[in-house]
């Protein structure tokens, strides 16, 4: 058994006293257009991506577990989530009838927000150059 003395126990108190984030990315295929942009966009077109989703949730270190979360317990509430976009046309889904990685993220975020406390940030790439983060309103 180690003993860490009083300035020990007043480091490690502190350390889990900090506020840590924690990210788990997530991926799915689907194909969408964007109804909104004008008529020649290449995007009006129907056509597909690999989106990446990064989900971030913030909170203290618990003092027993060492972690902020069980990422078991993050992919728990967001792999069902994923499941429902995923190798679907996303403009037919409700909610994405303008499926622009802002109102995916948008959309996740309103199905995930009540199963994770302290979800900070859901972001979105389409593409390895092109992204988007939502932080909640």
């Amino acid at each position: 058994q180690v003993h860490l003395g009083t300035r020990g126990q007043k480091e490690m108190s502190e350390k889990m006293n900090q506020v840590v984030e924690l990210s788990h990315k997530f991926s799915f295929d689907s194909a969408h257009s964007l109804p909104n942009v004008p008529e020649d966009h290449k995007c009006r077109r129907l056509h597909g991506h690999t989106f990446h989703i990064e989900v971030q949730v913030s909170g203290p270190v618990g003092e027993t577990s060492g972690w902020v979360m069980d990422y078991g317990q993050l992919k728990e509430v967001v792999l069902p989530v994923i499941a429902m976009l995923d190798h679907r046309h996303l403009n037919e889904i409700d909610g994405l009838e303008n499926p622009t990685s802002e109102h995916i993220a948008m959309w996740i975020w309103k199905r995930i927000a009540d199963g994770l406390p302290g979800l900070s940030c859901v972001s979105i790439h389409e593409t390895c150059n092109t992204g988007c983060h939502y932080r909640g309103s």
